[in-house]
């Protein structure tokens, strides 16, 4: 009897070896990039204002009465009271985890925080506070990272990813597929005018962004456009918006830019344009290709201004302009292209039309003849300029560098009136 029990005990113990064996093989490490989360709960108690916060990595800008927001991306925004375009005055920071774009309406703003878009009310700048939040209305994505190593699995149940940490993984291989973890490279990586200001953003009206611009805002509709999706969003109730419809205009979408009846949209691939008359409804999509690459688009009149550029999302091979005539919006034509080095944003104000060519500076072109461009009329090298926003006769441009001000009231003597540097 002692005999088979020992037998028995001797098999379970040979049973677990077994066991733990195959259970070990199922596990592998490898030197890589983990993901460093914020939990739900820490994101939606993040939003607070902080005083005395240097500019180190300026993304997109915008503009309403007389303030300029200026993003530090995936941090926050500054603020400043821009009445002296000669002289900004700082105001505060506003720290939204995150964060890569926002628009105004009245005095309330959209902006983007991971998974969710937040809403402050802008009325009292000293005082700017969260009065809303859609939650989970954005895709799940990451921040980017070195390719020099490979990253482990991201878990959505822990958090957001905010960054990475080199170091050993280890982790179970799965050979059935599940929901959770997923690997990180499975998720998309996804950058009139002047008069005495009030103490805060007023009730009326919408704000002015950038030509790299993925919000926009038309008739109470707020459009968010993600890579492959176009959001439509009511917004009438301000603090309680409601999601009306999602439509899909295709794949690769980057900018967005409003008329009064239209909604262009810039992909790698070419230019979408919606009938948008109907805000909540956009209709009759038109397509106009061209060569793939990075692609932001503006409008004036009866002409489109595209810039191309190489980039690593993009895998395009082509620096350039090009103005198409949009007269007949059903069939869009190409009148010309121009060489650039790497064209990010342009803008432009009646004759004039602005351009960021990445490393090659800021470029200014009189535009009166768009077939016989010609060369830039003044030209800033030695900025990695990359977007601009046209107020009147002041030019606002941010780089790498910092944000810009330029006067360009007399074309014959464009002058830099201020800058905002960065900190390194």
């Amino acid at each position: 009897m002692k005999a088979k029990i020992i037998l028995k005990i001797l098999a379970i113990i040979c049973l677990a070896v077994v066991f733990y064996s195959c259970e070990d093989s199922t596990y592998r490490e490898y030197k890589g990039y983990t993901p460093v989360y914020m939990s739900y709960n820490d994101l939606r108690s993040a939003v607070q204002s902080e005083q005395n916060v240097d500019l180190h990595n300026p993304g997109k800008i915008y503009f309403k009465d007389n303030y300029l927001f200026i993003i530090e991306e995936l941090k926050g925004f500054h603020v400043y009271d821009n009445s002296d375009p000669s002289s900004p005055v700082k105001k505060n920071f506003i720290k939204v985890p995150g964060i890569i774009d926002m628009t105004i309406s009245g005095n309330i703003m959209y902006a983007d925080s991971y998974v969710d878009i937040v809403i402050l009310d802008l009325q009292n700048i000293a005082n700017i506070t969260e009065v809303g939040r859609m939650k989970d209305i954005i895709p799940y994505t990451i921040p980017k990272y070195n390719t020099d190593y490979p990253v482990g699995q991201v878990d959505k149940d822990k958090g957001v990813v905010t960054g990475w940490e080199l170091g050993t993984i280890r982790e179970r291989i799965d050979y059935q597929p599940s929901a959770y973890p997923v690997y990180a490279s499975d998720i998309a990586n996804d950058k009139n005018f002047y008069s005495q200001a009030s103490s805060g953003v007023s009730g009326g009206g919408i704000g002015v962004g950038g030509s790299m611009a993925r919000f926009g805002i038309k008739d109470n509709i707020l459009y968010l456009l993600g890579s492959n999706s176009l959001k439509i969003i009511d917004i009438k109730s301000q603090k309680s918006p409601v999601v009306l419809n999602e439509i899909y205009p295709g794949s690769n979408l980057e900018t967005m830019f409003l008329t009064s009846y239209y909604m262009f949209l810039g992909t790698t691939t070419g230019m979408i344009i919606y009938d948008v008359t109907t805000a909540s409804k956009p209709t009759s999509r038109v397509i106009f290709t061209h060569a793939k690459s990075c692609d932001p688009v503006i409008v004036d009149d009866t002409l489109a201004y595209v810039t191309l550029r190489t980039g690593t999302t993009c895998n395009g091979s082509v620096n350039c302009l090009d103005i198409v005539n949009i007269k007949d919006i059903s069939k869009p034509v190409k009148l010309v292209s121009y060489p650039m080095t790497n064209p990010h944003g342009l803008g432009k104000s009646d004759k004039l039309l602005f351009i960021c060519d990445g490393t090659a500076g800021l470029k200014i072109y009189d535009a009166t003849n768009p077939k016989g461009l010609g060369d830039a009329i003044k030209t800033y090298p030695g900025l990695n300029a990359y977007d601009v926003i046209p107020l009147g006769s002041v030019l606002v441009m941010v780089g790498d560098d910092g944000l810009f001000q330029y006067d360009y009231s007399n074309i014959q003597n464009i002058t830099l009136k201020s800058k905002i540097g960065v900190v390194k």
